[in-house]
């Protein structure tokens, strides 16, 4: 007579046991399915609820289409800056010990403390007409508030921590040792942390990009805030969404929000495939 193990612990499962297993394991597939799959599934019903035709006649217009490249220009950027800069600022804060770096670490994760409608603002104190740096703005000609560079910069800001949080731990893991051996044997810095370095880091490094891509392409609060939304000229694919909703205009809004989700899910799956394959 074959006794049902408890798969986890190992141990036999009694009848109570079974039950409260699968008592629980219920209420976190409803708890997701409410949360993920039912809005997901709303999105559907309105992106489609006037027909196929009607879903990609809106999303062919000109206005979406330019919101969408503007999306997708911010998010390429904001991959490129933060590969280079959060791949030294994971490394730093690993490899090396200085005053001021635990301070340095925790302001890492102020963007997830810190509203993004927050971040706009502050962004416009900024770099608006009567903001600190308005002088220099006004000396270089450059306009940043309400412009593509703005929105950049508030992207990169609402994405600063996931380049880093996904870094340090692989590195920390990683050691030196073998940074060391490679050294010894005449590498070069540079050839360390290609050779021997990145392949190690590898999985960590996608993942963390994917995480950035994912959350530059949905940010909205501090990007609606620096740039104002101006139709044709600095909206986003999000902003979009927004304001179709405002003008009822709903295949667009739900067309538009089912395309961003869709590949917002693609990205995450993708990456928490890349993390078991790193398991």
């Amino acid at each position: 007579m074959s006794v049902a193990l408890d798969s986890q612990l190992g141990r036999p499962a009694t009848r109570v046991g079974i039950w409260r297993r699968r008592i629980l394991i219920g209420i976190v597939v409803t708890y997701m399915a409410i949360l993920i799959l039912a809005p997901i599934g709303a999105l559907i019903q309105g992106a489609f609820a006037n027909g196929l035709g009607a879903m990609f006649t809106a999303l062919n217009d000109p206005d979406v289409l330019s919101a969408f490249w503007r999306t997708l220009l911010i998010a390429a950027i904001t991959i490129v800056v933060h590969v280079i800069c959060g791949t030294a600022v994971a490394w730093v804060l690993v490899r090396h010990r200085f005053p001021g770096r635990r301070l340095l670490n925790g302001l890492i994760d102020l963007p997830f403390a810190i509203s993004p409608v927050i971040a706009g603002l502050m962004l416009i104190l900024l770099f608006g007409r009567r903001g600190i740096f308005a002088p220099l703005i006004e000396a270089t000609g450059v306009q940043i508030a309400f412009a593509l560079p703005g929105m950049i910069i508030a992207t990169l800001f609402v994405t600063l921590p996931f380049m880093v949080r996904e870094l340090m731990p692989v590195l920390e893991a990683f050691g030196i040792e073998q940074e060391q051996a490679a050294s010894t044997l005449g590498a070069s810095g540079w050839q360390t942390f290609r050779l021997v370095t990145f392949p190690a880091l590898r999985w960590g490094f996608i993942y963390g990009l994917t995480l950035t891509f994912a959350r530059a392409l949905g940010e909205f609060g501090a990007v609606l805030v620096v740039s104002g939304g101006v139709q044709g000229r600095t909206e986003t694919a999000t902003m979009y969404v927004f304001r179709a909703l405002d003008e009822r205009q709903y295949t667009g809004a739900y067309s538009a929000a089912l395309v961003l989700g869709l590949f917002s899910l693609v990205l995450v799956m993708g990456a928490e495939i890349l993390r078991r394959r790193e398991r």
